[in-house]
């Protein structure tokens, strides 16, 4: 590996600072709790889905211990239609033991991120680069992508993340900390707006000359099927529906309403039995169903 610096991370950081969003999480106001939040919403859902939800969730919750006051169920409420409603539970979470343990204060250590509730190694080392300019390896989809087709010369990374990504990344990061984290914005901005899944415009490219899969002819990718992102008819769309209506109600909600959301009753039971398992709904006596209070 030549000159990385040279080569990756000066092109890459310069386009940034002339082409990046302007975006509430990455502006001074947003602080530390501003940034997880936008970590936890960020992940599998695009900025302009998630933008106005941060945004309410800011001004309603602008610090962890103001969530962690409120119940879990209001977080998942608060959620709206964003997906993946127990990231919800996991952000209530971290700011629970934000509060208990930290003073209220989002920790600056990554192994104290890393032992939040809720926290993998991805969000850990994402907000300590973020929000607090530490050198960390932070290895989302968009940045695997880009490492995959530049350095590695294939079309898309693994379906999982590898030691081999790993490894890769850790020696690209530039030494000087302020520098890294700029490295991990840029090419986390990189792949989203250039180097994209599909449609990628290398024309536009501050690394194209290096790009090893570019030069290399844009080999087709050759690796195992890349997974598909179905939704309808799926249990993730019945969840969808039953916590619709029990985030619209203002109270418990019977069985029978819940049972017109759906006209499969095998499916829908499925639904409604792993809502419960993975604490979003809570079930009460006499066939009553909520968002949970604890």
């Amino acid at each position: 590996m030549t000159a990385p610096t040279e080569t990756l991370h000066t092109p890459v950081i310069h386009w940034f600072e002339e082409n990046a969003r302007d975006l509430p999480w990455r502006r001074p106001e947003a602080g530390p709790w501003g940034v997880m939040v936008s970590e936890f919403m960020l992940q599998q859902t695009p900025v302009n889905r998630v933008l106005p939800v941060y945004e309410q969730w800011l001004k309603r919750w602008p610090r962890p211990a103001d969530l962690a006051e409120e119940s879990p169920g209001e977080a998942v409420r608060a959620w709206g239609r964003l997906g993946y409603p127990r990231r919800a539970l996991r952000l209530h979470g971290a700011a629970t033991a934000i509060a208990e343990r930290h003073g209220g204060d989002v920790p600056t250590d990554h192994a104290k991120l890393l032992a939040l509730p809720g926290i993998g190694e991805y969000t850990a080392a994402a907000v300590a680069s973020f929000a607090y300019g530490q050198r960390h390896a932070v290895l989302d989809t968009n940045v695997r992508r880009v490492l995959a087709r530049a350095v590695t010369g294939v079309q898309y990374p693994p379906n999982a993340t590898t030691a081999a990504e790993r490894k890769l990344a850790r020696a690209l990061l530039p030494e000087d900390e302020h520098t890294a984290s700029r490295w991990a914005a840029a090419s986390m901005e990189l792949g989203a707006l250039i180097c994209t899944a599909r449609n990628e415009s290398c024309v536009r490219c501050p690394i194209a000359a290096q790009c090893a899969w570019r030069l290399a002819g844009k080999p087709a990718h050759e690796g195992p099927p890349r997974r598909g992102q179905t939704y309808a008819g799926t249990d993730r769309q019945v969840r969808g529906r039953l916590l619709a209506v029990l985030r619209e109600a203002v109270g418990p909600v019977p069985q029978p309403v819940l049972d017109r959301v759906w006209n499969e009753p095998v499916q829908r039971a499925r639904a409604l039995d792993g809502l419960v398992a993975d604490g979003l709904v809570e079930p009460l006596p006499g066939g009553l169903y909520r968002l949970p209070l604890t």
